[in-house]
């Protein structure tokens, strides 16, 4: 079938996108649904970090390549062996298919999958295939997903049912920003209810973490550069927001810290402003040749954690029920997330928003 899909040509073009304009929207030929795999109607999709860092070469990834990893839709097709999901479904797409069975499986969400991880290394779904062309020329998957576009086919391993009531734009969130930030603080810090978290870096994952823990009764304490993110953050149910320096010079210390920048600076800032005893999880996704410096001493003396979170330490298939739950009582108020909706041809000037830091979810509402 045709569908219409952004697809990047090249990896590390310069900035400004909008200028240098790295993709092409336009049709391309969407092969049908093969065994385990799903055709899936795309209703909206978010402009994640994880789609710049490949945009600006960060993360390097096979080219030209249909970007997009956060994303819903609603099945129109099934391949053979599907059985479990239906025609009519509205499923989230998750960045990281898992495969179930693999040493990275069955570490509840530690590790990625091996299985998942050499398929998205390969821009290909996890049986090895390419389902996307232009003409003779193969169009990489991204992460699994590629919901830059009308339609996707995917891995049954890739998606989530979630309920009908559940609208497209949340159950889009909740396949990157939610499962990453919420993630990172239900699964990896595990602040206890009544405790006190800080989060920083409060861009999409980091305000969907802040979410999270309000909702699950702890106190935040957001840390941003952007002063307009610490408004919002305070809008959101953070009991303080602070820029980095004015933390440092506070004294704060807090027994759990979430880093969602996915810089160096952000690290160190996360790690300074952790109390003794306490845990920093960092969640985000620096350049591969970002360095942060760390004092080994005071992680020996004041007995520090710090671990590392790949995409929230989540289990989607276990995760993402208990955040639908919070959402339909109420106390996940994921809608709040959304700072613009875009078009397919917005996209390149969408990507230099993202990197000016001025948005946390732009939706691509299709």
């Amino acid at each position: 079938m045709q569908i219409i899909g952004a697809v990047l040509e090249t990896s590390g073009a310069d900035a400004p996108f909008a200028r240098s304009r790295p993709f092409r929207v336009g049709p391309l030929e969407l092969d049908a649904p093969e065994a385990g795999e799903l055709l899936v109607r795309i209703e909206a999709a978010g402009v994640c970090h994880s789609d710049l860092s490949v945009v600006d070469g960060n993360r390097r990834r096979p080219t030209p390549m249909l970007l997009g990893h956060e994303a819903a839709g609603i099945v129109e097709r099934t391949g053979p062996g599907v059985t479990d999901v239906a025609v009519g479904d509205r499923v989230v797409m998750t960045f990281l298919p898992r495969c179930g069975e693999c040493a990275g499986c069955r570490t509840d969400g530690r590790l990625p999958c091996e299985v998942g991880t050499a398929a998205n290394n390969a821009g290909t779904l996890v049986g090895g295939g390419i389902r996307l062309h232009r003409g003779a020329e193969a169009v990489h998957h991204h992460l699994g997903v590629s919901g830059f576009a009308t339609h996707a086919v995917v891995s049954r391993t890739s998606v989530v049912p979630v309920p009908a009531d559940v609208p497209g734009e949340i159950a889009a969130l909740l396949g990157c920003a939610v499962l990453t930030g919420g993630g990172a603080v239900m699964n990896a810090a595990r602040p206890a209810p009544g405790s006190t978290i800080a989060i920083v870096g409060l861009g999409g994952v980091g305000m969907a973490a802040l979410l999270v823990a309000v909702a699950l009764g702890v106190e935040v304490i957001g840390i941003d550069a952007v002063p307009a993110k610490l408004d919002l953050a305070r809008e959101l149910g953070a009991a303080e927001a602070l820029c980095p320096a004015d933390a440092i010079d506070l004294g704060l210390r807090v027994p759990a810290v979430v880093e969602a920048a996915g810089n160096a600076r952000a690290f160190e800032t996360a790690v300074a402003v952790t109390a003794p005893g306490g845990t920093t999880v960092t969640v985000g996704l620096p350049a591969p040749d970002a360095r942060a410096a760390v004092s080994p001493l005071l992680l020996t003396a004041e007995a520090r954690t710090i671990i590392g979170s790949y995409l929230g330490s989540a289990v989607p298939s276990r995760d993402i029920p208990q955040y639908v739950d919070l959402w339909r009582a109420g106390k996940l108020p994921l809608e709040k997330l959304v700072s613009s909706r875009i078009g397919l041809d917005d996209i390149d000037a969408a990507m230099d928003r993202l990197a000016a830091g001025g948005e946390l979810r732009q939706l691509i509402a299709l």
